[in-house]
């Protein structure tokens, strides 16, 4: 399999990942910052969450680690929670945006 598709189904699989409280997928929260797929299929994300000390980081995490792990042509997934930068309500999608109510 592609690279190319490996990352397609990486973001269809993390439009499937939600904070527990915002009704907004992480991908279209702007929460991934990037995604690295090398030759072996082992997957590098880098994300923030939208507040450093959000309770539900462990869960959020290991559903976006188990679900990477879940696609065909993935060997591993490695999960980097970085605040660099600092995510703010510019990053999202306009969908999420509109969804929240800050269109």
């Amino acid at each position: 399999m592609e690279k190319f598709e490996i990352e397609e189904k990486i973001v269809a699989m993390l439009k499937t990942v939600y904070d527990p409280e915002i009704p907004v997928n992480v991908y279209d929260l702007g929460l991934i910052y990037k995604i690295d797929v090398a030759d072996g299929g082992e997957v590098v994300i880098d994300m923030t969450l939208t507040a450093p000390n959000c309770p539900a980081a462990d869960f959020i995490m290991e559903d976006v680690r188990q679900k990477i792990e879940s696609i065909e042509g993935v060997s591993s997934a490695t999960i980097n929670l970085v605040f660099e930068p600092e995510w703010d309500k510019d990053m999202m999608s306009e969908e999420a945006k509109l969804e929240l109510g800050f269109l």
